[in-house]
């Protein structure tokens, strides 16, 4: 799957935008028609720890998924967006199904 990754006021480590990659392309096990997905990385200038956030927006035929997460680290948010996707593709998938 093709990940566009941008990161908004700062610059992300290869070491985090491996991490990324190698997350979402576990999705294509779920379901194996996703396009492309846009990944938006944003740090907030506030005082609380959860500043960080990981947006992420997951194009399929016909319908774009999109899931927003504000935690600690990238990485936490990554990791609860990539199941909030997974629960989303199985449900879409299960829908499918039941149309044949």
């Amino acid at each position: 799957m093709k990940v566009i990754t941008q990161s908004v006021n700062f610059n992300a480590d290869k070491k985090l935008l491996d991490f990324i990659q190698k997350r979402m392309d576990k999705l294509d096990m779920f379901y194996d028609k996703v396009i492309q997905s846009d990944v938006f990385l944003k740090v907030e200038n506030t005082s609380g720890k959860e500043n960080k956030i990981f947006e992420a927006k997951l194009s399929v035929p016909g319908d774009s998924f999109v899931v927003k997460k504000q935690c600690k680290s990238f990485e936490e948010g990554v990791d609860i967006a990539v199941a909030s996707l997974e629960r989303q593709l199985k449900k879409r998938k299960e829908k499918l199904r039941a149309h044949l």
